[in-house]
């Protein structure tokens, strides 16, 4: 495929390995572009600048974009460049959403790497050294990333040193991800190198998952590398960030169908790989509908309307959704009625494993990061 002779590091060149001995310093001084879209985070801003400019072993450089706030952030922003160089800003005319925000601030993008950091989120200490020496070691990799820790007011105390990298073909990484239909990165954790970014292209229009996507397009032409035993960024968890909004089960549906679509209707759609990962991620997300109305049957109070919806989502992504786990499940539920599903012998054990399943995919998540 033409594509990918254009690739600047072909995906697919390193072999997977797990425990590769981590280095903790790069072996020449890279230059690092922060992007920080910005949007009514004033309170928050200088502490994401602030863990961003503190990066050793790089030179880090932060480009703030303010989203036409109304608050005084973008004052808050054009004071922390008066004090270091090494800021620039960016204010949007209008409110253009996270999407273009971002894309604005990447098309000033300069340095060798590349990070997207919310304003409201940190980069922990020594996370940029570690991620760089990862990839300078291994040139193959487009994307690292590593643990994020969540908090909500208290700073937690984040781990710093590295044990050890895994490394994936890129390819073998995004079928995994289209295997589950699940995003695996937060977002501020991940280090992307520039020239593969430039090659795929910024972020598309989407408005929850347009960070899984570019994620996922980015391991369709190159490697990904995963850093193990440190935590490489801080998530702010609170109720005004864009990732708590208006985002139920349903809608976290829709958003990651969409941004499947999204990525092979692109670029990646000239993969050779790419019909059959798309019918699998189509799957993947169907199986998860069914599980949705499963999970409503067992409820004291079913919304039966909500069972229909996800029926029907699940019909409209794969050609016999019959043949899907849960689906016979499902059937039987409705067959049983709301009452009596619940109470079911075998369902009660679905539901038990249900749980102790989901228990060890989280676990499994902190462990290795996918």
């Amino acid at each position: 495929m033409f594509l990918e002779r254009k690739v600047v590091t072909a995906p697919g060149s390193i072999r997977r390995h797990t425990s590769v001995p981590a280095l903790q310093v790069p072996d020449r001084t890279a230059t690092v572009t922060i992007v920080i879209p910005c949007y009514n985070y004033a309170r928050y801003l200088p502490q994401a600048v602030f863990t961003a400019l503190a990066q050793k072993h790089v030179q880090p450089d932060v480009i703030v974009v303010d989203d036409a706030s109304t608050d005084d952030s973008l004052s808050v922003a054009q004071a922390l460049a008066q004090r270091d160089e090494r800021v620039t800003v960016i204010a949007n005319r209008k409110n253009s959403g996270p999407v273009i925000t971002f894309n604005n601030g990447l098309a000033q993008a300069r340095g060798e790497f590349l990070v997207r950091l919310d304003a409201d989120d940190m980069l922990t200490p020594g996370s940029l050294a570690r991620a760089v020496s990862m990839m300078q070691a291994h040139p193959s990799i487009g994307l690292a990333y590593g643990h994020p820790l969540h908090f909500t007011s208290e700073l937690p105390k984040a781990r710093q040193k590295a044990t050890g990298w895994t490394l994936w073909p890129g390819r073998d990484w995004l079928r995994d991800r289209c295997r589950f239909g699940y995003n695996v990165i937060t977002s501020p954790e991940v280090l992307m190198r520039r020239s593969v970014v430039d090659l795929v292209g910024g972020q598309q229009d989407l408005a929850h998952t347009h960070d899984m996507e570019m994620w996922l397009r980015i391991s369709a032409f190159s490697d990904v590398g995963y850093i193990h035993g440190a935590d490489q960024a801080l998530h702010r968890d609170h109720p005004d960030s864009l990732s708590a909004r208006q985002v139920n089960a349903l809608r976290d549906l829709l958003e990651r169908r969409d941004a499947f679509r999204v990525l092979f209707s692109g670029i990646a759609g000239g993969i050779p790989e790419a019909s059959e990962m798309h019918q699998t991620a189509m799957a993947a997300i169907a199986i998860d509908a069914i599980e949705l109305a499963n999970r409503q049957y067992d409820t004291l109070n079913p919304d039966l309307s909500l069972v229909h919806h996800y029926r029907d989502i699940a019909i409209s992504l794969v050609p016999d959704p019959t043949r899907l786990r849960g689906w016979q499940g499902l059937e039987k539920r409705a067959a049983l009625g709301p009452g009596r599903a619940r109470r079911h012998l075998p369902f009660v054990a679905e539901r038990i494993y249900r749980g102790l399943r989901g228990r060890y995919l989280r676990q499994r998540w902190h462990r290795i990061g996918v």
